[in-house]
């Protein structure tokens, strides 16, 4: 079973930054692909970005090219989101994930693992 701990959400003024960061213990890390997830107030969970097992692979949601960067650091088994230029609508639960493979994959139900989410609210 590996457990995923999301943080650094918060909240911050429309066209600040933040960063969140998704950890785990657990070594085999490097062998998932992860995604990061987002689920605004009574909406679905959508998929914002992904990564393959070695970094070298992405893949973002069309609303946040260019503001957005997901990368990974395999050797603290840690995932990274910065957000930049932040807007209200990216409001929302933020969910990192992690699927078996290295496969990027924009569907959740195909991902293995999940963390408890973390909240940003973007202040107009």
């Amino acid at each position: 079973q590996v457990q995923l701990v999301e943080s650094g959400g918060g909240l911050v003024q429309a066209g600040g930054s933040l960063r969140l960061s998704c950890a785990t213990s657990d070594s085999t890390f490097s062998a998932y692909a992860v995604g990061w997830f987002r689920q605004a107030p009574g909406k679905e969970r959508k998929f914002v970005a992904g990564l393959n097992r070695d970094g070298a692979i992405t893949l973002y949601e069309d609303s946040v090219k260019g503001r957005f960067t997901i990368s990974r650091d395999n050797a603290k088994n840690t995932v990274y989101l910065q957000m930049n230029n932040l807007k209200p609508e990216d409001t929302a639960v933020y969910h990192c994930a992690a699927r078996r493979g290295d496969y990027i994959h924009t569907v959740e139900q195909t991902y293995n693992y999940w963390g408890q989410g973390t909240q940003v609210t973007v202040s107009s």
